[in-house]
């Protein structure tokens, strides 16, 4: 049988989450780069992986799929028994694992979306030759900032956003952090005490100093 594949970008924040959650796991994988500036996610052969035209996509063997939060949910119970459990630790208790994924939810639908736009005019907008708009940085740190404060009381109750222990919520978050934290964007983070302790703790873990390198 074939072995783990992530086709997809280094650079990608979709891609790092799920070779954040390889390697968490201490997986062996390929990565097979598509050249997002050609365009090639957005063409054969690509599309037969994900007909959306977005990265990743994900083979595991015969088994393929699309989607980074799928996927890193997919690592998380086929490979449970390795490295870091990114589960709740007792997920099959059908109330930690709905806390879960109330914080997946929130992390897709209310943080993620603004922490990418201001990635997106602060970071990648420079590997394309643009120029940030200041007036939506502006706009969306604000937006951030409310996430931030939910999760400020959040975490004056717990370690993590879903409990006392690492999870695919905590690790969702990382890569898009990454890219903030060397921008003006900092601030939002480390304003907030309990935020601030919580990006460190994440942020050094030795998966994520993987995917800086």
């Amino acid at each position: 049988m074939a072995g783990i594949k992530v086709f997809g970008n280094a650079a990608s924040i979709s891609t790092r989450r799920v070779l954040l959650a390889l390697h968490e796991k201490n997986l062996d994988f390929e990565l097979v780069n598509v050249e997002l500036k050609d365009g090639e996610h957005k063409k054969e052969p690509f599309l037969s992986r994900n007909p959306f035209g977005k990265v990743p996509a994900f083979e595991d063997g015969d088994l393929k799929l699309f989607e980074s939060r799928a996927i890193t949910q997919y690592i998380a119970h086929r490979y449970e028994g390795q490295g870091t459990n990114l589960l709740p630790a007792d997920y099959k208790n059908p109330a930690h694992y709905a806390i879960m994924a109330i914080g997946l939810e929130v992390e897709a639908h209310q943080f993620d979306p603004v922490a990418s736009k201001l990635a997106w005019e602060q970071v990648f907008k420079n590997f394309y030759g643009l120029t940030t708009d200041k007036a939506v940085v502006a706009e969306e740190e604000a937006k951030l900032a409310k996430v931030l404060d939910v999760y400020e009381a959040r975490l004056k109750e717990f370690k993590y956003l879903a409990g006392e222990t690492f999870t695919l919520t905590d690790l969702h978050h990382i890569p898009v952090i990454q890219y903030l934290l060397g921008t003006p964007t900092k601030k939002l983070f480390t304003e907030r005490p309990r935020v601030n302790e919580w990006v460190a703790e994440i942020t050094k873990r030795p998966a994520s100093q993987k995917i800086l390198q």
